[in-house]
């Protein structure tokens, strides 16, 4: 095993923010595919909440995986346990790319990955430790498993941060903003799980546009959803297997349905069934 130590200082005018970052190599594919992590201390909102970012950078051509990874990546798993004063963190998450790696379809980014984090602290007059154990895949010819172990000190009100900010206004259209007309969902018992068709009136994001479904429950299994136009109407299905293996109950509300097209994307809260 190889450990990999990044000590770096996140902004000149914050002198107690650095970056003790320990990435745990289990292979030497990661040791190649890991060029520097870190936690960017950002700024204090209006609200009280501190924009921060987990920023990722790999070796040209190396990926890593959205939070709904496609069909064999790996999604990212964040511990936050160790952190002082930090109540909640919030992942903002930019519009991820779709790839075909070996016939099979994979949702992430390539090169660099700035993840906004909106962390909220238990107590705000007090300064935040935040400390996160990261479990994340990459992939280049092959796709390996990493862990990273970041920390930094967030505290006065910081500084604006261009990398966060661009990650930030890259995120996905809410429905509103795309003007989205109407979403519903057909849910069917299958043998395994359910079956969910969705009818998205949506203006075209480009093609070929690319829909996800996620169920609202880590732990259930979605599988790849087709997409078809019929002029104003997207239509796409899949299938959502839980580790029981059963028929379960769908919490409708907890559904998020994520288009991303070659010139848009959009993600969509909610699919009530039809009236």
């Amino acid at each position: 095993m190889m450990t990999l130590m990044i000590i770096k200082h996140l902004h000149r005018t914050v002198l107690t923010a650095l970056l003790l970052g320990f990435a745990t190599i289990a292979a030497a594919q990661q040791a190649d595919a890991i060029r520097e992590a870190a936690i960017l201390a950002g700024w204090r909102t209006p609200g009280g909440t501190r924009m921060a970012a987990f920023a990722l950078t790999l070796d040209p051509g190396w990926k890593t995986y959205w939070r709904a990874p496609g069909d064999s990546g790996i999604p990212p798993q964040f511990d936050w346990s160790g952190s002082v004063n930090v109540a909640a963190v919030r992942l903002h998450w930019p519009r991820p790319e779709v790839f075909t790696v070996n016939g099979l379809q994979q949702i992430g980014y390539h090169d660099r990955l700035v993840l906004p984090l909106e962390v909220t602290p238990t107590d705000p007059a007090l300064p935040m430790v935040l400390k996160a154990r990261v479990t994340l895949g990459v992939c280049k010819d092959i796709c390996v498993p990493a862990e990273l172990r970041l920390a930094s000190a967030l505290e006065g009100d910081g500084a604006p941060d261009s990398a966060i900010r661009a990650a930030l206004n890259a995120q996905p259209a809410t429905g509103s903003t795309a003007g989205l007309v109407s979403i519903t969902c057909d849910v069917a018992p299958i043998r395994d799980g359910l079956a969910i068709a969705a009818r998205i009136r949506l203006p075209d994001q480009g093609g070929p546009e690319t829909v996800v479904f996620e169920s609202g429950d880590a732990s259930v299994w979605v599988a790849p959803a087709d997409a078809r136009r019929e002029g104003a109407t997207l239509i796409s299905s899949t299938e959502m297997v839980p580790a029981s293996g059963a028929p379960f109950a769908l919490d409708r509300s907890a559904v998020i349905v994520t288009v991303l097209g070659k010139t848009g994307a959009v993600e969509i809260h909610g699919c009530p069934a039809q009236d």
